[in-house]
């Protein structure tokens, strides 16, 4: 596990990482807490609430797995899950859009303390997740030479 400077299983990347698990854990507790709720707006179709439980579900294995490999492709899930929530949360904030076949209409135009909690997790992910792909690209590839500080 020892690599280059910055890279996998330093103490930056580490710090880094344990940082977008927290990010994605707070999606996951936030998304799965409200499911209920999102349930009530649409009981047909497939439903805010499924869709809710969904994205809880996957920040959740996406935390895991990146706290478990702390690789550049876990990196690179973890940021995606984080986007395809955070992206939403910010359009059905701003925009009213309709219902798209069974998805229903999700518009939100309010800040409630979860959601600013939620989008705050999910921007922190993003947003490290990025630099955590960079750290663990600094790896060396087996009998490389390190690069000089």
């Amino acid at each position: 596990m020892t690599d280059v400077a910055g890279g996998r299983g330093s103490t930056p990347e580490l710090v880094v990482r344990v940082l977008v698990v927290l990010g994605l854990t707070v999606d996951a507790v936030v998304h799965l807490r409200l499911a209920p709720v999102m349930d009530i707006a649409a009981p047909g179709g497939v439903g805010g609430g499924t869709l809710f439980r969904l994205q809880g579900g996957v920040a959740a294995v996406a935390a895991v797995v990146l706290l478990l490999t702390g690789r550049r492709w876990s990196y690179a899930v973890a940021g995606l899950v984080a986007l395809s929530a955070l992206v939403p949360a910010l359009l059905y904030h701003v925009v009213d859009v309709p219902a798209i076949g069974p998805i229903p209409s999700m518009y939100d135009p309010l800040w409630s303390p979860e959601k600013v909690v939620s989008i705050a997790g999910e921007a922190l992910s993003v947003a490290l997740s990025l630099v955590g792909m960079r750290l663990v690209s600094r790896v060396a590839a087996p009998g490389s030479v390190p690069p000089r500080a």
